[in-house]
């Protein structure tokens, strides 16, 4: 009887209940500071928030004016997107009580001003906070500071008894696969024009203000995004984590000359970036999706992995969705369950310098122009229409979210399923096409109005929530010991930053590959 089953049908009828429920996942979300007229807020990050060095719930990404708000590990959706709108609403309540700004709900920016008047995040005097603040000024000479404003959400999941190998091959074919989720979430088709100021593009003007692309869904994820002609020379392969290793230790310790003209240093002795390197640590490398393993103190990433192995992966593409008062629900992170254990269970062939390039061709295809009829991609040498692969991934996830179904007492994973299939069968209802309706119908299709709007609405939405007087005291008590835990670290810092500085980018910290070394977890 078993014959009658695809080999993905009986890898997941394998599958135990026990070992669905392991799924674990978590959530970190990019959110600018703004002010009520849609321009970027330049104060400093909020007192009552903390620390952003060591609050463990809320921190800066590149900018001052850009938080980053990240939830512990959970083992639902419902509990991660939960413990994210309380971060929410602790965050708007001490933001309220100094200040008129919102949360700006897009992951293109709000209005910017002159590129060098972007703040960068700071850290405090700490070494490591110092490094962080270097790390971000080299991030500006090397991209402008601009580009780095973009922000987004990043999706954290693991599978319990996943080997290297498995998430590795997960990884291959998520990368083959996320023209999907660009075209189904992609959700920044438009942008103010002050993000293109200067700069060549592609987009179309929608009004005096706003630029757009008509069939687009991500913005953010296509030419205007993260990229750059460095990282382009770049053609990473997923095929093993000591190929992955390898092609991430070259980048780390190859000069680039181009970075080697910006320096260490400025004449006046201030820092430009940590390094002349093509990269200067591993989180500068941009990719749809990452391997990931906690570090320890003062770990390097690449060391983490090569040492211990990937203990989860974090999905790096998903749009900030303006009409989701966090961002994101649970619908979608469900089909993202879904979708990556789709990739997880089918065949992983390994990839290509000419796949890589391909797959790049089709991120820009999907971003630029994914809601467009008759839209092709490129398959194993042949083209494919965007709409009927995506419906066939959708199909051979049916199995998949049905087993999740009946672990977890549910029919919500094969809802996403359903609302994704409504998604590639009708444009209209894609959260791209909802912007560009909505900024026309309502906002004289102007960008900033719309999501000044929006911003406004999820501001007041969240502020009205429930939010108990032992909640509002457990966060605080977050932020004034993240307080107490930097004074702390500043106070035992005794070594020079220069030489924490080149401790730090030695290649001896990269840790070595290990390809002998025994497997401890089993594969899928």
């Amino acid at each position: 009887m078993t014959n009658q089953y695809t080999p993905l049908q009986k890898r997941v009828l394998a599958l135990s209940a026990q070992r669905l429920k392991g799924m674990r996942c978590g959530v970190e979300k990019e959110s600018l500071r703004a002010l009520p007229s849609g321009a970027l807020a330049l104060t400093p990050h909020p007192a009552a928030l903390g620390s952003a060095l060591t609050h463990p719930s809320i921190t800066t990404d590149f900018s001052e004016s850009q938080l980053e708000l990240v939830t512990g590990v959970h083992n639902g959706v419902d509990a991660a997107v939960d413990e994210l709108t309380q971060i929410h609403q602790f965050t708007y309540r001490s933001m309220q009580a100094v200040s008129d700004e919102m949360l700006w709900v897009s992951s293109m920016p709000c209005g910017l001003p002159t590129d060098e008047t972007i703040p960068v995040a700071r850290f405090g005097s700490s070494n490591v906070g110092r490094a962080k603040s270097v790390y971000r000024l080299g991030l500006s000479h090397r991209y402008g500071r601009r580009m780095q404003t973009i922000s987004g959400i990043h999706y954290n999941w693991s599978f319990p008894g996943v080997s290297n190998e498995a998430y590795f091959g997960l990884i291959r074919n998520f990368r083959r696969q996320a023209f999907l989720l660009l075209y189904l979430f992609g959700a920044s088709p438009a942008v103010c024009s002050t993000f293109v100021a200067g700069r060549q593009h592609e987009l179309q003007k929608l009004n005096a203000q706003t630029m757009y692309m008509p069939h687009g869904t991500s913005l953010r994820m296509g030419r205007l995004g993260y990229q750059s002609d460095a990282q382009a020379s770049l053609a990473v392969s997923y095929n093993s984590l000591e190929g992955y290793g390898a092609s991430l230790q070259d980048a780390l310790t190859r000069a680039y000359p181009a970075y080697e003209k910006v320096g260490i240093q400025n004449p006046g002795g201030d820092y430009n970036q940590l390094a002349t390197s093509l990269l200067q640590i591993e989180n500068e490398f941009y990719g749809t999706i990452r391997p990931k393993r906690v570090i320890y103190q003062g770990e390097r990433p690449l060391h983490a992995l090569r040492e211990r192995g990937v203990e989860y992966i974090e999905v790096r593409l998903m749009d900030l969705d303006p009409f989701e008062p966090v961002g994101i629900n649970a619908q979608t992170m469900r089909f993202l369950d879904v979708f990556l254990l789709h990739c997880l269970l089918i065949d992983s062939p390994a990839d290509s310098p000419a796949e890589i390039a391909t797959l790049a061709r089709n991120q820009h295809s999907a971003a630029a122009r994914g809601r467009e009829p008759g839209l092709m991609l490129e398959r194993a040498g042949q083209t494919v229409s965007l709409v009927e692969w995506g419906l066939n991934i959708v199909a051979e996830c049916a199995p998949i979210a049905a087993a999740l179904d009946a672990a977890h007492g549910t029919v919500d994973y094969s809802a996403a399923l359903a609302a994704a299939g409504v998604g590639l069968n009708d444009t209209s209802t894609l959260p791209s096409a909802r912007v560009l309706a909505t900024m026309a119908k309502d906002h004289d299709n102007s960008f900033v109005k719309f999501i000044r709007t929006q911003s406004e609405k999820t501001k007041t939405h969240l502020l009205g929530l429930p939010f108990s007087s032992a909640q509002n005291a457990h966060f605080a008590a977050l932020s004034k010991q993240s307080l107490t835990d930097q004074k702390k670290i500043e106070s035992l810092d005794s070594m020079p930053f220069e030489i924490y500085r080149e401790q730090y980018v030695s290649s001896e910290r990269l840790g070595t590959p290990k390809a002998a070394k025994v497997k401890v977890a089993v594969s899928v």
